[in-house]
């Protein structure tokens, strides 16, 4: 290998240029750090904008355009004729909104003289990361490697038949019966997808409800709507086994305590039970950076490793394996190593799933909040009531407030609905600064706005809701 020299000296090398690393290495240099970032894909932006967040959300988006012009637009007045759906050019528009993100990511490097280190990074030793034959210096290593899909014995990716969220965003057919194995986000959002365009969706799941980390209600009623555009559920129900041949996959299922199995025909498998912190080859057994016990990278609370001068942040460290989260720490950590404060205050992160009607979340579940004895009171308001909602055609769903009983102060914050991960903000933002129910009411909303509901709700946790 070749030996570093001044020009292979950085104060901080990043591995990783998914949504953590690149904004890491950007702030970094933001905050005059000389940053190098090693990525090993062709592509900047790790997952998220090459085969995740972006991919996903440009077909959600495709798709649901399709569905308004088969099936919505008629009631509004628009009468649409010899609907027709051409795959290619939806899937090559996807491509199109990959490409520009990841070569916006390219720009923010050149702008911020972050260097680009291509190829798979390794950590040597202490304050040594090699990059092919290359040995680099750093003062401060930050690992940023993501994750990946979760494996399930019994069932082999190929990414053709049985797939991962990769090969379901690349399908070049609509498939007759598209199972997931799975009922969380990624499966949701993806079998929404292939749903629109055609195909019979069928999702199971080990455990008794979907969005099982999500408040209950929620997942309820958000099952029902599913149900409605036509998905079906097997909940609690394992897969244990799939073989695939040249029309399709053969999956045996049972109850998932145990019992009789049946057999389940199916033309895509979408595997979609979760991801894990990705972590091979990086040379963490040989510096001795510790792992936790679903093999992540242990850190305190500064992102610092067991290692002197090693960092680690996003999903490879322990917290919801969210994009903006990795961000947050990302920024965060960066002015740490600038001698800046840096936090992140994980209660009042989001999670949303973009589907139609979305659904959002920030803050504490009534299921986390019964379990740990704390007095609560609820504040809900349908969508049905609210005036935009109702002139749009999207009323499925409901804001949920949950608040302290005692203080008023908002604990967690709930929504199925449409434009729900958008709306949420204004609940993050309440939660971040400590609000109460009482000052989400008391601020003004305008009208006529899907964020009325957000208001009526904050009232209706007083019992003085005004339009129910």
């Amino acid at each position: 290998m070749t030996d570093n020299s001044a020009a292979n000296a950085f104060d901080v090398i990043v591995i990783g240029a998914g949504p953590g690393g690149y904004v890491c290495a950007i702030r970094a240099a933001q905050l005059g750090m000389k940053v190098a970032c090693v990525e090993k894909r062709a592509t900047l932006g790790g997952t998220c904008l090459n085969i995740g967040c972006i991919p996903s959300k440009a077909l959600l988006h495709s798709s649901e355009n399709y569905a308004a012009a088969t099936h919505d637009l008629a009631a509004h007045g628009v009468m649409v004729e010899g609907v027709k759906l051409d795959l290619a050019r939806m899937q090559a528009r996807k491509a199109e909104v990959v490409g520009a993100n990841v070569k916006g990511v390219e720009f923010l490097f050149r702008k911020n003289k972050v260097s680009w280190l291509k190829g798979e990074g390794r950590i040597v030793a202490p304050g040594k990361v090699s990059v092919g034959e290359t040995v680099y210096e750093a003062k401060h290593i930050v690992i940023a490697t993501g994750s990946e899909s979760m494996p399930l014995k019994g069932v082999e990716v190929d990414e053709k038949r049985i797939v991962t969220s990769t090969g379901a965003l690349e399908l070049d057919a609509v498939p007759g019966h598209f199972v997931v194995i799975g009922g969380g986000v990624i499966g949701l959002e993806l079998g929404s997808v292939w749903a629109r365009l055609g195909a019979k969706v069928t999702v199971i799941e080990f455990l008794d409800s979907i969005l099982p980390t999500m408040d209950r209600e929620i997942s309820r009623t958000f099952e029902r709507i599913l149900a409605k555009q036509g998905f079906s559920f097997r909940l609690g129900t394992k897969v244990t086994a799939a073989k695939a041949d040249a029309t399709g996959v053969d999956l045996t299922i049972e109850p998932a305590g145990g019992g009789k199995g049946e057999a389940l025909r199916a033309d895509v498998v979408l595997l979609a039970i979760g991801r894990r912190a990705y972590t091979a080859g990086l040379g963490l057994d040989s510096v001795g950076v510790a792992l936790d016990e679903r093999g992540r990278v242990k850190t305190d609370a500064h992102w610092a490793t067991n290692v002197p001068g090693i960092h680690a942040i996003g999903d490879v460290v322990a917290g919801p394996m969210l994009a903006h989260k990795a961000e947050e720490e990302g920024v965060a950590l960066a002015e740490c190593l600038a001698g800046q404060a840096g936090h992140v205050n994980e209660a009042a992160i989001p999670g949303v799933v973009y589907t139609w009607p979305e659904v959002a979340a920030v803050g504490r579940t009534e299921e986390q909040l019964k379990a740990d004895g704390v007095a609560y009171t609820v504040g809900k308001f349908p969508f049905t009531a609210n005036g935009r909602a109702r002139a749009m055609g999207s009323m499925d769903g409901f804001v949920k407030l949950l608040a302290d009983k005692r203080t008023d102060r908002l604990l967690g914050a709930h929504i199925v609905g449409p434009e729900a991960g958008t709306i949420i903000a204004e609940l993050v933002t309440a939660i971040e600064f400590g609000a109460s129910a009482e000052d989400v009411a008391r601020t003004c909303h305008a009208h006529p706005s899907l964020s009325e509901a957000i208001k009526e709700a904050a009232l209706a946790v007083g019992g003085r809701a005004l339009h129910i």
